[in-house]
C-alpha cells in the first residue's frame, strides 16, 4: 500500500478560496497565483495543489475544493499540515462537503478492478456505517455498487479492460465523459477511464487531520488488498450493528492496518460503530464498553478527544490538530 500513488478532494465551506490557497501555500511552502477558474499553490516540490469552486458546496464564495497533486505514502505528513492550516484558516465542513481520493489505476489489471469491485460490495454496508454516510449522499453523490454492473462483471469475468468498461457502463464507451452519470457511486470506475485513477467517494467533509490520514490509510490498505488478492467474494456479509465494531476491526486487520503504526487509524474508522472492538459477543471483562486494543475514543470537542473505557484510548493520537 505504501508504493501506491494518489490523490484526494478536500470540499471546505467558511473560507474564500484565496484564503484556502495561502492556508496551503503556509503549510507546503511555494507561490500563489490566481485566476477566474481558480487559485494554484506551486509548492517548493514544483508540484500544484489546487482550490477550485464547487456549486455543490453551501458557503458561495466562502467555499473551495482542495485538489492535490500526485502524493505518495510518504506526503501524508504534508497532507496533514494542509488539513490543519486550512482548518485554522477558518474552514469547515459540513453536510454539503465530501472527501473524494483517487488511486492511481496504472498497476490495475482486470483481475485487480474485479477483486476490488467484489471487496467493497462484500463489506460495503459495514463501510458506510463506520464512514457514517449520510442517506442524502448514499442516494445522490456516493451510491452503492450497481447490481447490474456487479452481474455483468461476475457473469463475463473480464479479462480485458475493455471488458471491465462494457461492464461498468453496459455497453462499450471508448471515449467517457469527465460526467458521466455513472461516476455518482462510493467506488466510481468513471475515473478509472476517463483520468486513469479508482475513485473512492464515500467520506464526508472533514478538516480533521487524524481522519482525512485514517481515510488515505483505508483506500490504500483495500487498494493493495485487491492487486495481491489471487480472487474475491462479492457475497454481501451479514451486517449486524450490534457487532459491527467488531467485525470492522477484523477487515480492518485483514487489510493489513495492524500494530501500532495504523492505532490510530483504526481508532478513527471504528470510532462510529456499536459494540465491542475486542468481543464478537457480550465482553467477558469489566474494563468497560471499549476495546481490548481499539475502544472507543469519544466523542471530540473543542477541547480534542475524551479518553476511552480502561485509559486505553491514546488522547494524543486523536487530538491531530
Amino acid at each position: 500500500m505504501k508504493t501506491l500513488r494518489f490523490g484526494i478532494e478536500i470540499e471546505t465551506v467558511g473560507a474564500s478560496r484565496q484564503k484556502l490557497a495561502h492556508a496551503i501555500q503556509g503549510a507546503v511552502g511555494g507561490r500563489v497565483s490566481g485566476d477566474y477558474q481558480g487559485w494554484q499553490v506551486t509548492d517548493s516540490q514544483g508540484r500544484t495543489w489546487k482550490v477550485v469552486p464547487d456549486g455543490s458546496l453551501s458557503g458561495g464564495e466562502y467555499s473551495g475544493e482542495i485538489v492535490s497533486p500526485i502524493l505518495t505514502y510518504q506526503d501524508l505528513e504534508a497532507l496533514q499540515q494542509v488539513v490543519r492550516a486550512t482548518r485554522e484558516a477558518g474552514a469547515r465542513a459540513d453536510a454539503t462537503c465530501g472527501i473524494h481520493i483517487h488511486v492511481d489505476g496504472s498497476r490495475f489489471e482486470p483481475k485487480g478492478v474485479t477483486n476490488l469491485v467484489k471487496m467493497v460490495h462484500k463489506q460495503e454496508r459495514l463501510l458506510e456505517t463506520a464512514l457514517g454516510v449520510s442517506a442524502a449522499r448514499l442516494s445522490r453523490f456516493c451510491k452503492p455498487i450497481d447490481g447490474a454492473f456487479l452481474q455483468r462483471l461476475e457473469a463475463r469475468r473480464p479479462r480485458t479492460m475493455q471488458e471491465v468498461n462494457e461492464a461498468w457502463y453496459g455497453r462499450r464507451n471508448p471515449t467517457p465523459a469527465r460526467y458521466d452519470s455513472s461516476r455518482y457511486h462510493g467506488l466510481n470506475l468513471n475515473s478509472l477511464f476517463f483520468r486513469g485513477t479508482i475513485e473512492f467517494r464515500y467520506f464526508n467533509g472533514s478538516l480533521h487531520a487524524g481522519e482525512v490520514k485514517s481515510y488515505v490509510q483505508l483506500v490504500l490498505a483495500l487498494a493493495a488488498r485487491a492487486l495481491a488478492s489471487k480472487a474475491a467474494s462479492s457475497k454481501r456479509r451479514d451486517f449486524n450493528p450490534a457487532t459491527a465494531k467488531y467485525d470492522f476491526r477484523v477487515f480492518l486487520l485483514h487489510l493489513g492496518l495492524i500494530g501500532e503504526e495504523f492505532k490510530t487509524a483504526r481508532l478513527h474508522l471504528l470510532k462510529k460503530l456499536e459494540g465491542s472492538a475486542a468481543w464478537k459477543g457480550q465482553r467477558r471483562d469489566r474494563r468497560g464498553s471499549g476495546g481490548e486494543e481499539d475502544g472507543s475514543p469519544g466523542s471530540e470537542g473543542p477541547q480534542g478527544a475524551q479518553g476511552g473505557a480502561g485509559g486505553n484510548t491514546p488522547t494524543e493520537a486523536l487530538n491531530a490538530a
